[in-house]
């Protein structure tokens, strides 16, 4: 059964190629970190500062797309891990079915904090056990 997840805190580093983000349960004190890129990071960060750009950004952009093709953004699944590398998928709904695609997490929150209202975050509990086990 997956779990609701919420970002609880972004570490930005001036003097590191790697960020990160951390993620803490919803209804729960667990909390883990995924690593991300600085471009993804910056995205997130901007959405939840609530800056405003001129034109869409990439991110915003697959939120636009999604909404013009008649689909709707449901949610984020953390559906896996290998290592240290996490997999998600982005969920969303369309004439009554729900598909997937397939997204780094990183992609997956950044477009999850850009829609309005912001989308659920899951991560399937093995994901989480194994994640928390790791740190």
């Amino acid at each position: 059964m997956p779990v609701e997840m919420k970002l609880s805190r972004i570490i930005i580093s001036d003097i590191n190629d790697h960020q990160v983000i951390y993620l803490k349960e919803v209804d729960g004190e667990r909390t883990f970190p995924i690593v991300i890129g600085i471009a993804e990071a910056s995205s997130i960060d901007r959405r939840v500062k609530n800056f405003e750009t001129s034109r869409p950004l990439t991110h915003d952009l697959i939120c636009l797309v999604v909404e013009t093709l008649g689909a709707e953004l449901d949610s984020v699944l953390i559906s896996d891990v290998e290592g240290h590398t996490f997999y998600a998928r982005l969920r969303m709904r369309k004439d009554g079915e729900v598909f997937e695609v397939d997204s780094r997490p990183s992609d997956a929150i950044a477009v999850a904090v850009s829609c309005d209202p912001p989308l659920s975050i899951y991560v399937e509990e093995k994901v989480l056990e194994d994640a928390i086990a790791e740190a």
